[in-house]
């Protein structure tokens, strides 16, 4: 399988797992009979589950912006170099930044943010020109 795809597989893995982590979390913060019921009246996550619910929001807007990129690359057979590298930095960046999220690390957490868009870009550029 080609490294992009096994990069987008490994980043919804990784998003389950951050999906997972801020459950339980939140079960800790709420209770299983609040959480089981319609929730409408739920008061507003704190502290680690308010982190994870951000930090996997923004997980799951950087794979609306990626994995589109790579399925396309996959379609055109066109994988490079270039978009190997891309997908990488995108995926050990997404889990960099779940991981500073969830621990509340500031301007490092946007540093490494960054390192996944330039990922994007060096994915979408190949199918962009």
């Amino acid at each position: 399988m080609p490294i992009e795809l096994s990069m987008l597989a490994l980043t919804v893995v990784w998003l389950f797992v951050m999906i997972m982590v801020t459950a339980m979390l939140n079960i800790g913060q709420q209770s299983v009979g609040v959480l089981v019921g319609p929730r409408d009246n739920l008061p507003e996550p704190s502290g680690l589950v308010a982190r994870g619910k951000r930090a996997t929001a923004n997980l799951v807007e950087g794979l609306i912006m990626f994995a589109p990129f790579v399925l396309i690359l996959a379609v055109q057979d066109g994988f490079t170099a270039q978009s190997a590298m891309g997908a990488q930095l995108f995926f050990y960046s997404r889990i960099g930044h779940g991981l500073l999220y969830f621990a509340g690390v500031p301007w490092l957490r946007s540093i490494v943010w960054m390192v996944g868009i330039v990922g994007t870009i060096m994915v979408a550029l190949p199918v962009l020109f």
